[in-house]
């Protein structure tokens, strides 16, 4: 019976040795930086940081005519008039402020926005190529800091060659 039991723990550790995972490595920032597409939401994104400056500008330009009017005619305005206008003056102050605050929030969230599609298009193509090759993990290598990998488990070309992204050798 003990022979048994030793032969059928034999037989369960080898096929737990030949059944490890297949793990592969990908860089997507490196097939993101040499997609077409990339070009065109680099310009949709230049649009939108152009539009928000110019957002910018015409705050600006209003708060810089509101002082121009506040000094210039300070001294033919009554006191509750001036508070007025001085409160005014600094609501736009705040709103500008605010504005350049969120500015780089709204061109990050427009930024993932626009990539998105894109790291999605990438993922499905890795998820098709790591099915097709028996792969069970991928780990990005951009930001993992991996120390060593093994270049033939590297799935990166893989995918920018199903994309149709030419790679340099």
């Amino acid at each position: 019976m003990k022979k048994i039991a030793l032969l059928v723990l034999i037989f369960l550790t080898g096929f737990q040795i030949n059944a490890q995972s297949k793990v592969g490595t990908i860089d997507s920032e490196f097939i993101l930086s040499k997609m077409p597409e990339l070009t065109k939401v680099q310009e949709d994104l230049n649009a939108y940081n152009k539009k928000l400056e110019g957002d910018l500008k015409v705050k600006v330009d209003e708060y810089q005519a509101k002082i121009e009017a506040y000094k210039t005619q300070a001294e033919t305005y009554s006191d509750p008039m001036k508070k007025t206008k001085q409160e005014e003056i600094i609501t736009l102050e705040n709103d500008i402020a605010k504005f350049r605050q969120n500015g780089s929030k709204l061109f990050q969230i427009k930024q993932n926005q626009l990539l998105q599609p894109l790291y999605q298009k990438i993922g499905k193509t890795l998820e098709d190529i790591a099915k097709a090759e028996g792969y069970s993990q991928v780990l990005t290598i951009t930001s993992s800091g991996l120390a060593y990998i093994d270049p033939k488990f590297d799935l990166t070309k893989s995918v920018m060659t199903k994309l149709g992204i030419k790679t340099e050798e």
